[in-house]
């Protein structure tokens, strides 16, 4: 890198680049598949050809969309090459040798998430893929999509980008290999990586290769991962040393609460260490006072991959640091050893201002797969129906980001903690257009949200403690004090969209993030009256405060609040709603009897889970870094640090998710066994007020469910089922009144 620094100054606006000459050709109905469709646009080459594990839907909801018509707009012709066949170079060769650049995602999901469930067993459907059937992205896609781009054309450039990349830019632990595998960046040999929402970072690079830079230069984008080269210029910046478990010195809030400090003299003259690299060096103080670098031009060494892969501690220690280091206001660059080379993160990109989301949003979508994907009958709702583009086909996203912090979750890493909204005019003209020109319209919008149904313009009330804060979440272990929680904004837009002609009820089908609504209860009895189509999904997770605490979610109590706020609302619009709580098994922090509680609860509040989540560790994620280091990142880490309880193994986690799913006579067996053990037989009996009874029908292995999309087939033909078996209800659907005393935990 050049004497450049990475200073989070205004940036240049999406809609303040001179358009490539190519802009001449206007947008595509589509942006072309083929040659074929090339010819008929005009063109004889591609500019950019972006490579993706999805079926090509040209919507908003699909991120080669938003970045092809973003590129698009900026004059750049765009070619999509959607679930290639990865066996030979060939299909990578369909559309010719892209001018600048090929573009590679795995798509809207983790490829090895998209393929395997949470107990590593390959899924036998995709979402993303028409009829959705699996198979039709290989596993790690990002790295065998790379490697067929550089066979096709070895000297064109390769940028990996999706959260698939977004999610391993950095040694991360894999679930499914079950050790820390090293940056998707070496193991790619891409020539760049763009992580999180990479509009900004996409549209400055193109530009610049189309100003014949060369792609090694391109060290100094923000949002961006590179290689270290020997042409790499450290001379501007200060490296500061995290490669180690840190003891804290003074803590700073700006200032890495990792940094140590050691004191090398005893005299009052400062003392001045420089990096052996020869980059400048930090000026300690006798009085422990430090002449600290700008930001902008600092930069964190991490232990290296080669010592996070076989020291679990100094993994979590990297990972509690590397989340410290996410606020684009005050991020530090990123760098780590792999070998002989260091890979360098560039500090997150700064949010899209609300014109700049209104005009990615506002760009030409066809808001539809692509005609190839169509059926004999020139329709996307047969056999070749597309589920993904089915849920999301007439929802509308008003916002990005999410502050929550849930460590289980990626939405943080990926899009960041700053909410960036879409204006209201924006909004409602995609509500108008989807309902002018999208086919089977009938008037109900099944969605306005994104992340968080609820978070639309609420965000810090000062700039200037945005951009110094380093919290990892904005409502744990409550909600700051300098939190907007004002959901005004949210409710006059409700009310201008369901006034629009032609709209009969407008859904509201994203997460909410019930904490937050509580702050208002005008929104609560909005959304409650007008908006809820008989159930509303929320996610306590669960009830009780050791898995709470790991996963950085409220307490139930909240839960009780919002739900009184939530029936009340509901009777006094005289309608009968439901609530559907989503809970997670197996979550790092869960011991046995946490999960044995969370059952009683649910049998005294009369829920039977019909959709149940074990923990899924996902790549880059805190629970992650908990999961395979036994340690907890949201605190100090240290040898030392009290372990955190991990649920590893078939038996273990199969027990957890038993007693969320304690009603279906299959997992009685397993839940005797495990309360006995536990010293908890008094949960088993016949009568209403125990948890499991002890006898045992016959059963085939099955369960039934009030949808039949959770069901699962018998393993073997259907044996008789004895009189007394208990059947599943939906979640959420209202508890039985069976006059029974309530069940409680014993102490």
């Amino acid at each position: 890198m050049s004497a450049t620094t990475l200073a989070p100054a205004k940036p240049k606006a999406l809609t303040a680049y001179r358009p490539f000459w190519a802009k001449r050709f206007g947008p595509a109905p589509f942006l072309p598949m083929s040659r074929k469709e090339m010819d008929e646009l005009g063109w004889d080459s591609c500019d950019i050809i972006i490579v993706s594990g999805d079926a090509y839907v040209d919507h908003p909801s699909f991120g080669m969309a938003v970045i092809g018509r973003t590129l698009e707009a900026q004059g750049f012709r765009v070619g999509i090459i959607a679930q290639p066949d990865w066996q030979s170079a060939d299909a990578f060769k369909a559309l010719g040798k892209p001018n600048l650049f090929f573009g590679v995602a795995a798509g809207n999901m983790d490829s090895m998430i998209n393929r395997y469930t949470a107990d590593r067993k390959i899924r036998r459907d995709d979402a993303y893929t028409p009829g959705g059937e699996g198979g039709a992205r290989p596993d790690r896609a990002t790295l065998v999509y790379t490697q067929r781009c550089k066979e096709a054309w070895s000297e064109v450039p390769v940028i990996i980008g999706g959260i698939e990349a977004s999610l391993r830019r950095i040694a991360h632990y894999d679930y499914w290999q079950d050790k820390v595998r090293r940056s998707i960046l070496v193991d790619a040999k891409a020539d760049l990586l763009v992580y999180g929402n990479a509009e900004r970072a996409i549209v400055e690079i193109a530009h610049r290769l189309a100003r014949r830079e060369p792609v090694t230069q391109l060290t100094d984008v923000r949002g961006t991962a590179f290689m270290k080269r020997d042409e790499h210029d450290m001379s501007a910046w200060f490296q500061l040393d995290s490669t180690s478990v840190d003891t804290p010195g003074r803590i700073d809030e700006l200032i890495s609460p990792y940094q140590e400090i050691k004191q090398e003299t005893c005299d009052s003259s400062p003392v001045a260490t420089a990096a052996a690299d020869g980059s400048k060096p930090i000026t300690i103080h006798r009085t422990g006072k430090i002449a600290l670098p700008p930001r902008e031009q600092t930069v964190l060494r991490l232990p290296a991959y080669e010592q996070v892969k076989s020291d679990p501690v100094l993994y979590a220690h990297a990972n509690r640091v590397l989340h410290l280091e996410t606020n684009p206001g005050n991020a530090r660059a990123l760098v780590q050893a792999h070998g002989d080379r260091d890979l360098w993160i560039n500090p997150p990109p700064l949010p899209l201002s609300t014109p700049e989301m209104d005009h990615v949003f506002d760009l030409p979508y066809a808001r539809s797969p692509h005609p190839k994907y169509a059926d004999e009958n020139g329709s996307h709702d047969g056999a070749t129906k597309i589920p993904a583009w089915e849920m999301i086909r007439f929802s509308v996203n008003i916002m990005r980001g999410c502050f929550g912090g849930c460590t289980f979750c990626s939405i943080t890493e990926h899009e960041g903690r700053i909410i960036q909204s879409r204006s209201e005019d924006s909004v409602i003209r995609e509500i108008e257009e989807m309902r002018d020109k999208v086919k089977g319209f009938t008037g109900i919008v099944s969605d306005l949200g994104g992340p968080t149904a609820n978070m639309y313009r609420i965000g810090c009330k000062s700039p200037e403690i945005e951009a110094a804060c380093r919290k990892p979440s904005c409502v744990y272990p409550g909600i700051c004090q300098n939190l907007n929680t004002d959901h005004g904004p949210l409710i006059k837009m409700y009310r201008r969209a369901r006034a629009l002609k032609g709209v009969k009820k407008i859904l509201i089908g994203s997460g909410l993030r019930y904490d937050l609504a509580v702050k208002s209860p005008e929104y609560v009895k909005e959304l409650v009256t007008h908006h809820v189509g008989g159930y509303l999904k929320i996610a306590p997770e669960h009830t009780e405060e050791g898995p709470l605490s790991k996963m950085m979610k409220p307490g139930i109590g909240t839960y009780d609040k919002f739900k009184q706020m939530f029936e009340k609302a509901s009777e006094e619009a005289g309608k009968k709603q439901y609530l559907i709580p989503y809970f997670i098994a197996a979550h790092p922090g869960t011991s046995d009897e946490d999960m044995m509680n969370l059952a009683v609860w649910l049998k005294s509040n009369g829920f039977r889970a019909d959709q149940v989540q074990t923990f899924y560790p996902s790549p880059m994620a805190t629970a992650t870094a908990m999961y395979h280091s036994n340690k907890n990142p949201l605190k100090k880490v240290t040898r030392e640090s009290e372990p955190v309880d991990i649920v590893r193994g078939e038996r273990r986690r199969r027990l957890h998710k038993a007693f969320l799913r304690y009603h279906d006579a299959n997992n009685w067996p397993v839940l005797r066994e495990a309360l006995k053990a536990m010293g908890r037989d008094d949960l088993i009996g016949n009568g209403k007020h125990h948890l499991i009874p002890t006898y045992q029908p016959v059963t085939d292995g099955s369960y039934e469910s009030a949808r039949r999309k959770n069901s699962t087939g018998a393993a073997a033909p259907k044996a008789s089922v004895a009189k007394g078996r208990i059947l599943t209800q939906h979640t959420g659907l209202p508890p039985r009144n069976t006059g029974s005393r309530p069940v409680k935990p014993k102490k």
